[in-house]
């Protein structure tokens, strides 16, 4: 059984790296989907060793088909060097592990189409226009050179392709996701998971601290908020009294540096909520062609106009105005923010209290300033997986000592003054049930959702259409794919 485990948790792994790779590069190059008969498959297969350099060359052919889809022999060497590309060293993963990895993604996607699971197209593509715009820029290079690289003969091919890998790679991933969807772990199965850790084999947790903080925000003048939104009305009478327009406006005036290069055009989809919640019920009770009022979000004032309504889809475009903080303002925060924590340290007041009496960060405020880690969902964080931000906020701070107060400025500009305290420590310890119990629930889950994955791999390979074809046969694989 341990083997099993590690075996699909290397695989598990390697789905990590993968995916990881394609966000870096969106340049996975592999086979697009085909529908191919058992008496068509006459692959070209010359014989390889699977542990010799993945540089070897051998004559391209289909390797496998697993249902409606297939791997090539190329493959394989296309997936070892986008490992590479992607800063990973394979020397230590062999050519039937790869491929193993291959055959997994084309069962998810198959049984997915089989499921009649379903994935946007234009969402398709937007993740492909942004993955090229992300890999010209990072590399450096121009299509050209990106096309030639890839010895693909022009752009409209290279972005099928890799529509096609997308795609398959995004049924995949709803179809792991459908299968662990339902499964739940209780109690007395984490209890069962911990107790058959061997005591020599328990995990090492590091240290951990809990971190509570009190913010102190400038205050916006009404006379300013006013100011901001006199002007979106202006612009909104002068677009629809004189004519001018809406995305010149945009470019010249909007604040938001994502969208005012292009108008302020966004695309809206009532599917997938990406926006703030107020931008978007403004946004979808508009009319073609109609400009809303000004209304206020988090980073602002906004006027929307709709440019086009198609089904779920809207094309807007926005304007963006920050009212601005007074340097008074900015000062006030400050002195505001030194007072309390003077408080805290003569004793007068505790920094629990403190935060929720006069915080300005209202996720925080009702919890003590008590932070919540991200990822965990829970208090603690680890000291060596801490953002470097906070790390040299806290790193030099003894237990229940406040610190100075400190200045925090966003990417829009906008300032805020905070104090930190470490309100717990746990050091480096080896894991303890009642301790870490949501850690080790956490591990209990994934072993849980490892075993789902493998039990209904084994189910669907009994029930789905797979040939392996050439010396790749003779590979040991953790999955049955040889039907043995």
């Amino acid at each position: 059984m341990p083997l099993k485990i590690n075996n699909l948790k290397f695989i598990n792994n390697l789905k990590h790296i993968v995916v990881l790779c394609i966000a870096l590069l969106g340049l996975h190059v592999m086979s697009a989907q085909e529908v191919i008969n058992e008496e068509e498959v006459k692959p070209e297969v010359k014989k390889i060793d699977s542990t010799k350099s993945q540089n070897a060359r051998k004559i391209d052919g289909v390797a496998a088909v697993v249902g409606d889809f297939i791997v090539l022999d190329s493959d394989v060497t296309k997936e070892r060097l986008q490992l590479e590309a992607g800063g990973y060293d394979s020397k230590d993963i062999t050519d039937c592990e790869l491929f193993g990895k291959l055959l997994e993604n084309k069962l998810y996607a198959h049984h997915a189409i089989q499921d009649s699971i379903v994935v946007s197209d234009a969402e398709i593509r937007k993740n492909v226009d942004y993955q090229v715009e992300q890999f010209l820029t990072q590399s450096g290079k121009s299509m050209k050179e990106l096309l030639e690289f890839y010895k693909k003969e022009d752009e409209k091919s290279f972005r099928d392709e890799m529509f096609e890998i997308n795609k398959n790679n995004q049924l995949a991933a709803k179809m792991q996701a459908k299968i662990v969807d339902k499964v739940e772990i209780t109690p007395e199965e984490v209890r069962q998971f911990f107790d058959k850790i061997p005591k020599e084999e328990r995990p090492t947790f590091g240290t951990e601290l809990k971190v509570a903080q009190i913010v102190a925000e400038p205050k916006i003048s009404e006379e300013e908020k006013q100011r901001v939104i006199n002007r979106l009305k202006e612009f909104k009478a002068d677009i629809l009294e004189n004519g001018a327009s809406f995305r010149s406006k945009a470019l010249l005036y909007s604040e938001d540096p994502g969208s005012a290069s292009k108008g302020g055009k966004y695309t809206l989809n009532r599917k997938q909520p990406r926006m703030v919640k107020e931008f978007r019920e403004v946004a979808f009770s508009l009319q073609e062609g109609e400009i809303s009022e000004p209304f206020e979000t988090d980073f602002g004032y906004h006027i929307i106009q709709c440019d086009k309504i198609r089904g779920q889809e809207y094309d807007v475009a926005h304007i963006l105005l920050s009212p601005k903080v007074s340097v008074e303002a900015v000062n006030e925060a400050k002195d505001r923010l030194e007072k309390i924590r003077k408080r805290i340290v003569n004793g007068e007041i505790s920094f629990a209290d403190a935060a929720r009496e006069a915080s300005d960060e209202k996720e925080t405020r009702g919890d003590g300033g008590q932070l919540i880690n991200p990822t965990t969902q829970d208090y603690n964080f680890e000291l060596t997986r801490m953002e470097p931000e906070m790390y040299s906020q806290i790193q030099n701070l003894k237990d229940n000592e406040v610190s100075l107060v400190l200045k925090e400025e966003d990417r829009t500009g906008k300032v805020k003054f905070k104090i930190l305290m470490v309100t717990d420590r746990v050091d480096q310890h080896e894991a303890d049930y009642a301790r870490d119990y949501l850690k080790i629930k956490e591990r209990a889950l994934d072993a849980k959702k490892i075993d789902a994955i493998a039990k209904w791999q084994e189910d669907k390979i009994l029930d789905t259409f797979v040939k392996i074809s050439g010396e790749y046969r003779n590979c040991e694989f953790s999955s049955n794919w040889l039907k043995k």
